[in-house]
């Protein structure tokens, strides 16, 4: 399966991707505020794209100039998130590296995924949080038109070994069809 926008290839995980992978998500500033430490080494990388990028829903994220992966995105289906307990509901998941903060690509390869979500799934809802402090996250949240949920502190994040405070939010079908994608 491969997704397309105006900017963007989202397309399935492979192994060969794994340097670019490395490459992006070793940086300090990317994994830790999302919930998971740098990689260490690029075996790290391809053993996260066999054992955690092959969700029904994961895409790596990928510029149509060159289609190598600077992200990752995906819907966690029920029984991938603890958000919900529905199969008509999944949460959204994201990052991208570094290099490429702060040009929209995020909210277009996400936009891009709500579609999917609603309209090929058929879903009718869609959760998304973060963590305190990470503010990128949220701003890309209140771009798509999620609505505030709750917040739940000292919830476990295992891969960093702490507690932390974390926002949920979501979007129902109807919320999506009303803002017009």
């Amino acid at each position: 399966m491969t997704l397309e926008t105006e900017r963007l290839v989202l397309r399935r995980w492979q192994e060969s991707d794994a340097e670019d992978l490395y490459r992006y998500a070793s940086n300090p500033d990317v994994g830790p505020i999302a919930g998971w430490p740098p990689h260490q080494s690029i075996d790290e990388s391809r053993t996260v794209i066999k054992s955690v990028f092959d969700g029904a829903e994961a895409y790596a994220v990928c510029l149509k100039s060159d289609n190598r992966a600077i992200g990752a995105i995906e819907l966690k289906l029920n029984g991938h998130t603890d958000m919900t307990k529905r199969d008509d509901e999944c949460e959204l998941g994201y990052w991208i590296g570094k290099p490429f903060w702060g040009q929209g690509l995020i909210p277009e390869a996400s936009r891009e995924m709500l579609r999917r979500a609603f309209v090929d799934l058929g879903m009718s809802k869609v959760w998304c949080g973060y963590y305190d402090g990470n503010l990128k996250s949220k701003r890309v949240q209140e771009k798509l038109g999620f609505r505030y949920q709750w917040t739940a502190k000292d919830v476990d994040v295992p891969l960093m070994h702490e507690k932390r405070t974390v926002h949920a939010s979501c979007m129902t079908k109807a919320e999506w069809e009303n803002k017009g994608r």
